[in-house]
């Protein structure tokens, strides 16, 4: 008996934990950022962190996109954006705004956006 409740205990702190833990980032990136597949290298490195969300190329040459995650894995995901990117990119900066913190996740998966996804 006192195992069940246990484990219903700490199944309902995870949830709770999970969940005010959540945050939600806008990103944009510059520098050398299209054409050397940094989105499909965002793509992979998000997927990795277990980050939904979505990146698309602007016509200003920068990467704009979302994050969306534990805040332990916003933080890592934050530091390939401003450091790492795709092995052929050179990012001069990267800018985060509209952080706040979620109750859940808004986007199913991390996706590439393309210019056909919005006409």
């Amino acid at each position: 008996m006192y195992a069940l409740w246990f484990d219903q205990r700490r199944r309902s702190l995870l949830r709770l934990f999970t969940m005010a833990s959540l945050v939600s980032v806008n990103y944009k990136v510059f520098g050398k950022v299209q054409g050397v597949f940094f989105r499909k290298h965002t793509k992979e490195t998000a997927t990795k962190y277990g980050l939904v969300g979505w990146v698309q190329n602007e016509p200003d040459k920068t990467v704009t996109g979302v994050i969306q995650g534990p805040t332990d894995k916003i933080s890592l995901m934050r530091t390939w954006l401003e450091k790492k990117g795709s092995p052929r990119s050179k990012i001069e900066k990267c800018e985060f705004s509209n952080e706040r913190k979620i109750t859940k996740l808004e986007f199913p998966d991390f996706r590439i956006r393309k210019e056909e996804d919005f006409a």
